[in-house]
């Protein structure tokens, strides 16, 4: 594995940062911890309490944010704490001691049409991932994730895209969702159940494709971090409804060109041309006038 490297993003509430982790740190889920005592399963969180300004913190897949008292400020502070981090990282320990509880925790999966008839959206009540991850393949899935590289055996399936809490799935024209479905479903209730590994490591190439690598919307100006707003507020909801992701790539200054990625049940969805058009550039141009001509998917 390579080595994990940290960087800081700040948050709306000046009192918590975030320390963003190039690696997947703990198997879904997160955790608050208010104090040392409710840290007892993270040598980590209670390492990060010895320090007097810690208030509280909360560990997720992929960040760890902290809040601080006010006796300090965090630019005085931050290289230091994301060093100490970063050191305990390097060592291999577990970010959590995730204790499987004796009996199996209670997982309900179900399957949703998408607009996309080659794609089925298979929602769950447990938190998956906290970056959008994509795979075409099985190889790109073997080198970060055992549930979708698990999903590849099934010879039917085609690629597949993991969410917060649903698992999108292509499949090849070989087979009916209706003879298919209650299969997978099961399956996936099954892996999650057990508490198997969902994520071990972010795909290098989802550093490209997936908006939780890319640059922060809070560090894009002007029209771009508007683009991004837009997007994350009114689009991106409706597309993950259908099982899908859009994400913001680039934007031409000079030819007012917004490019986006479509993925999941909108990656090659025979409607996703008429949302592009109708919706989100038809919303862009309203919302952005004179900033906005068009808006291409760069696949598909």
């Amino acid at each position: 594995m390579s080595t994990i490297s940290l960087h800081i993003e700040e948050t709306n509430n000046p009192s918590i940062i975030k320390f963003v982790s190039s690696h997947i740190l703990i198997n879904g889920g997160s955790y608050e911890f208010n104090n040392i005592d409710e840290a007892k399963n993270s040598s980590l969180a209670q390492q990060l309490f010895y320090l007097p300004f810690v208030k509280k913190v909360y560990i997720t897949a992929n960040f760890i944010a902290i809040q601080r008292f006010d006796i300090v400020e965090w630019s005085d502070v931050q290289e230091e704490v994301k060093e100490q981090i970063t050191v305990y990282l390097a060592s291999g320990n577990n970010v959590v001691n995730e204790v499987s509880d004796s009996k199996k925790e209670a997982i309900e999966v179900y399957a949703e049409v998408t607009p996309n008839p080659s794609v089925m959206k298979f929602g769950t009540n447990k938190s998956l991932t906290t970056a959008d991850v994509e795979y075409k393949n099985i190889d790109e899935a073997s080198a970060s994730s055992p549930l979708a590289a698990s999903l590849f055996n099934f010879p039917f399936v085609k690629e597949v895209f993991i969410s917060d809490n649903y698992v999108s799935i292509s499949k090849y024209d070989m087979v009916e969702w209706n003879d298919v479905y209650p299969e997978l479903r099961t399956f996936i209730r099954n892996y999650l159940q057990e508490n198997k590994t969902i994520i071990k490591e972010l795909p290098k190439e989802d550093k490209q494709t997936s908006p939780e690598v890319e640059t922060p919307a809070a560090k894009l100006e002007g029209t771009p971090g508007k683009i991004v707003d837009i997007l994350n507020e009114y689009i991106k909801p409706a597309v993950a409804s259908d099982g899908g992701n859009i994400a913001f790539k680039s934007y031409n200054e000079d030819s007012k060109v917004v490019s986006v990625i479509l993925q999941g049940a909108c990656s090659g969805c025979p409607s996703s041309t008429v949302t592009l058009k109708n919706g989100i550039e038809t919303m862009l141009k309203e919302m952005l006038p004179n900033q906005v001509n068009e808006v291409v998917a760069i696949n598909g």
